[in-house]
């Protein structure tokens, strides 16, 4: 059965070059940025049934330097053509989303209008931008443009950041971020995408979450309590109108690890028909991506029909337009 792999990265030359001197050369914890080719990519979708994956560059995305909006123009200028240069090398195989200069809001208005030009599948955009979360009203103006496009929203986990700290809060430091922080950090920015009104306001975006829904299902009781009895100034949600949201408004991919349990809990709140496969590769190394692909076709025979699986592989991405 034929996949659609949207949630994967890819490692521009020029991109790893700017990270490794600005001081990501071992991003969020982890030991190096791996290796990356697209002869190596599609050698691995060969061998898992992959039919076409959607390329995204990863945290710490192409804000790379505290407070220098214009260099960050130029990352995300350089990068968007970089990765544009090679999914027209290998036409049918890759699609992409495109990263935006966040937290600088002119820059990335301009950077929609290249990045659509380009041929971009959506945007690609980091849960928070040096501190400020995605729902923040600073980047009004930018939602409401990908909006009048209607676009797809790839939302990636980052480190946690604060206003205090844009660096980085990094509780626990000893273990790499993508162990536990990416999840929580998920769980900020759509908490406060819903609770902020940006979903409701801009009916037009759809929003694809990482990781099965990260931490979110067991949250979602409880942060609608607080925002109906008890928050002033947010969008008043209850718990049946967020799993209304859940199946229209956004999707959820199965990145990661989210069998044996992971799965259960999302399923809770949301529904097997907004799920699409996501390999995490290269990331996620290739030999283990193959591993957790059979886990998941194992564990999708026993929990779902064949015409759910369908969607949930390939059929789910493609009514995005991926």
């Amino acid at each position: 059965m034929e996949k659609i792999d949207t949630h994967c990265h890819i490692v521009p030359p020029g991109w790893r070059k700017w990270c490794e001197e600005l001081g990501w050369g071992t991003p969020d914890g982890m030991p190096c940025i791996p290796e990356w080719s697209p002869e190596g990519h599609i050698a691995l979708m060969d061998k898992l049934g992959i039919k076409r994956s959607i390329l995204s560059i990863t945290s710490p995305g192409t804000h790379l330097k505290v407070g220098d909006f214009e260099l960050a123009k130029r990352i995300t200028f350089e990068t968007n053509e970089e990765i544009a240069g090679i999914c027209r090398q290998f036409p049918g195989r890759f699609g992409w989303f495109a990263s935006l200069p966040l937290p600088n809001v002119e820059g990335s208005l301009e950077e929609i209008d290249h990045a659509l030009e380009l041929g971009a599948s959506g945007f690609a955009v980091m849960t928070n931008a040096q501190g400020y979360y995605m729902g923040d009203p600073r980047f009004d103006q930018v939602f409401k443009k990908m909006n009048d496009h209607k676009a797809v929203i790839f939302m990636h986990p980052t480190q946690c950041c604060s206003l205090d700290n844009p660096d980085a809060d990094k509780p626990l430091a000893q273990y790499p971020t993508p162990m536990m922080e990416y999840f929580f950090d998920t769980t900020r920015a759509v908490v406060n995408l819903l609770l902020s009104g940006t979903v409701t306001r801009f009916e037009g975006l759809t929003f694809l979450v990482s990781h099965c829904g990260a931490t979110l299902p067991p949250l979602v009781e409880r942060f609608t309590a607080f925002s109906t009895r008890m928050l002033q100034g947010c969008e008043k949600l209850t718990s049946e109108r967020v799993k209304e949201l859940f199946t229209t408004r956004f999707f959820f991919d199965l990145a990661g690890m989210p069998f044996p349990d992971l799965i259960h809990g999302y399923l809770r709140v949301g529904q097997a028909d907004r799920l699409l496969y996501g390999s995490d590769y290269p990331y996620t190394p290739g030999p283990v991506v193959e591993g957790l692909s059979h886990v998941m076709d194992t564990q999708f025979k026993e929990m779902f029909e064949e015409a759910q699986i369908q969607k949930i592989f390939s059929g789910n991405a493609k009514s995005l337009g991926l």
